[in-house]
């Protein structure tokens, strides 16, 4: 009857608009960061002391405790921590990217709620914990090293410098301010073993080689981070085969730290070798006013601490997206140093 076709009108539209309006409510909810945990809801805009208390979460420091670069990653974590209330460890590794593995399987398999975590073992390695992860609902972001593979897959936020970019931007800098020319020669340690974490370095190479540039390459081995005296006798003997190097290229802060040592041991006085690198620390500081060091690209490892665990608590208890941040800030040089200087000797820098 007409009657009846009326009905049954209303009644698919009826079902057609409660069908759209779930569609929605399932596209909303995939599109936001998710978690399986449950914590307790703001009840205003002022979030209090400790508005992330009821977040359990695992922070990944990278290096040993209280090291150079590692330690002020840590310091900018611990103001966080402190800033948000977050239930949160800090974990070191001395930089032994397969201990970063394990000590994440140990994480994931606590069960915690949120991880922040160095991306140095790469794409490959992480990638099944990361799933793991995911599957129990844990928030990950990621410092330092991006596993741009990982985040694409199972999301998470990068708080670190752009390695693929800051590597040759460090070398153009160097070219623009001591005018190396074509068949100047320079070495640079690479940490060959992971291309992720080694593209940085590996950039210096490239844009050196591409202005005519020798370069020698030397493997940096994740060991001299947290022993860099361990990179002595290697440098002596690659300038001892390469007496006319106008430049030495570091992989990172803590090899940095001993540049004096380095030019020293070699038989180079002050500002006689050009030494540049990455980062920024009390040590680097004094061999810039002693003429050991030359130029290095900061990357603001505080920031590298703090900004992921504050990522985290949001995502958790806001529901907002992860924070991704290049924290890369430009060069600090001889003519420039002073102005970092308190901040470096205060391990904030």
């Amino acid at each position: 009857s007409i009657r009846r076709q009326r009905q049954m009108c209303i009644r698919d539209r009826f079902m057609g608009g409660i069908m759209k309006i779930i569609k929605l409510f399932l596209i909303t909810i995939f599109l936001l960061p998710v978690s399986m945990h449950a914590y307790a809801a703001p009840t205003g805009q002022d979030l209090g002391d400790k508005w992330c208390s009821d977040v359990k979460m695992h922070f990944y420091a990278g290096g040993p405790e209280a090291g150079g670069f590692a330690g002020i990653v840590a310091a900018g974590a611990m103001n966080a921590i402190r800033d948000t209330g977050a239930d949160a460890e800090i974990i070191y590794s001395e930089w032994d990217f397969e201990k970063m593995v394990r000590q994440l399987r140990e994480s994931v398999g606590l069960g915690v709620d949120a991880i922040a975590m160095m991306g140095h073992p790469g794409d490959e390695a992480l990638m099944p914990l990361a799933k793991q992860a995911a599957e129990k609902g844990i928030l990950m972001t990621y410092q330092n090293v991006d596993p741009s593979g990982v985040r694409a897959k199972f999301g998470g936020g990068y708080v670190g410098a752009n390695l693929a970019t800051q590597g040759k931007a460090l070398a153009r800098e160097a070219i623009r301010q001591f005018g190396f020319k074509a068949g100047d020669h320079a070495i640079v340690m690479v940490p060959i073993g992971d291309y992720a974490r080694a593209q940085r370095e590996d950039g210096a190479r490239i844009i050196f080689e591409e202005h005519g540039m020798t370069v020698t390459v030397l493997d940096g081995q994740p060991a001299y981070a947290s022993d860099p005296n361990m990179t002595i006798p290697v440098f002596s003997a690659a300038l001892n085969a390469n007496p006319e190097t106008k430049v030495i290229v570091h992989s990172g802060s803590d090899v940095m730290n001993v540049a004096e040592g380095i030019a020293k041991a070699a038989g180079y006085g002050p500002n006689e070798l050009l030494q540049i690198g990455f980062d920024t620390s009390p040590q680097i500081m004094s061999a810039f006013e002693k003429g050991y060091v030359h130029l290095t690209s900061d990357q603001q490892p505080f920031l590298q601490g703090y900004l992921p665990v504050l990522s985290l608590c949001q995502t958790a208890v806001l529901g907002t997206g992860a924070i991704n941040q290049d924290t890369g800030a430009g060069f600090v040089d001889t003519n420039n140093y002073q102005a970092v200087k308190a901040l470096a000797d205060a391990g904030l820098r």
